[in-house]
C-alpha cells in the first residue's frame, strides 16, 4: 500500500474525527477503512487509545505509517472515553468536528453531503439518520428515523442524536467538551450545546451504521436510562417534576424507536 502525503484543499474545511479506542483490535481498522473511503478528502483521524491491553495500538500505528491524515495519540492511563475524546477534541485542528467511535462505521459520502448541509445552511449542529448493525456487521434494524430539527427541551425528551453522526462547526460553538461521566457523556454535551441557544438538524439521510457489541457500556439500557436521570437531576439540575416528565418521554420514545 502507497504512502499518503496528506490531502489539504482550502476549497474544503478541515473535518476533525474524533475516535476513542480500547481493545478495539476487532473493528478499527473497519473503522479506519471507512474514513479512508470518504468521498470527501480534507480530514484528520485523531484516535485516542485508551490503554488498550491487545493489539489495537500496533493497527493503529500502522495505519499512521498508511496515511498522515491519521494521527495517534495514547493515554498512560485508562481515563474512560470522555478524556479520551476530550484528548482529541483539544488537538484538532478542524473548523468542524465529528464523532466516530472505533466500532462503528460511516457510508462513503457522509463528510461530504454533512459539510455540505452545513455550509449552505450556516450550521452549527447536525446529525444524520443510522442504522444499527451487529457484531458480524448484519443489520439488525430500518433507519432510525430522526426529527428535521431539535432544541434543548426536545432532546431531554428525546435522546435521538446518535453520537457517530454528529458533526458541529466549533468556529460557532466555541471549543467543546464532554463531561467526565463514564456514560451518557456525549448526551450530556449536546444538551450543554443546546442550552446555549443553538439548535441540532437532522439530516434525513441514513450515513452511519451503529454497532452493538455484547457487553459492551453502551448496550446496556438500564444503565444507560438510569445515567440520563443523573444527568437530569445532577448536571442540568431540574427538579424532581420536570426530570419524571422527561424521563418518561426519554423511555416511550427509546420504546418507539426499537418497534
Amino acid at each position: 500500500m502507497s504512502t499518503s502525503s496528506g490531502y489539504n484543499d482550502s476549497s474544503q474545511p478541515l473535518v476533525s474525527i474524533i475516535t476513542p479506542s480500547y481493545n478495539s483490535s476487532d473493528y478499527i481498522e473497519e473503522a479506519i477503512s471507512c474514513v479512508k473511503n470518504q468521498t470527501y478528502e480534507n480530514w484528520e483521524m485523531i484516535i485516542v487509545d485508551d490503554c488498550s491491553t491487545d493489539n489495537s495500538r500496533e493497527i493503529i500505528q500502522k495505519q499512521v505509517s498508511y496515511d498522515q491524515r491519521i494521527r495517534f495519540i495514547p493515554l498512560k492511563e485508562n481515563s474512560g472515553a470522555a478524556v479520551a475524546r476530550n484528548n482529541a477534541i483539544s488537538a484538532a485542528n478542524g473548523r468542524y468536528i465529528a464523532f466516530l467511535d472505533s466500532d462503528d462505521l460511516w457510508m462513503p459520502q457522509k463528510l461530504v453531503e454533512q459539510v455540505d448541509f452545513m455550509e449552505r445552511n450556516d450550521l452549527a449542529f447536525t446529525f444524520t439518520q443510522y442504522s444499527v448493525i451487529d457484531q458480524n456487521g448484519e443489520e439488525v434494524n430500518e433507519v432510525i428515523n430522526i426529527p428535521r430539527v431539535i432544541d434543548y427541551k426536545g432532546l431531554l425528551k428525546n435522546t435521538i442524536i446518535g453520537c457517530l453522526t454528529v458533526m458541529i462547526n466549533i468556529e460557532k460553538t466555541g471549543l467543546v467538551e464532554m463531561p467526565n461521566i463514564r456514560t451518557r457523556q456525549d448526551f450530556a454535551l449536546w444538551l450543554s450545546i443546546l442550552k446555549r441557544g443553538f439548535k441540532a438538524y437532522g439530516i434525513q439521510k441514513k450515513l452511519a451504521q451503529y454497532r452493538v457489541v455484547k457487553g459492551s457500556i453502551s448496550s446496556n439500557k438500564f444503565k444507560a436510562a438510569k445515567r440520563n436521570w443523573e444527568i437530569y437531576r445532577e448536571i442540568e439540575n431540574h427538579g424532581l417534576m420536570y426530570s419524571s416528565w422527561c424521563f418518561i418521554n426519554y423511555i416511550f420514545h427509546a420504546i418507539k424507536k426499537r418497534i
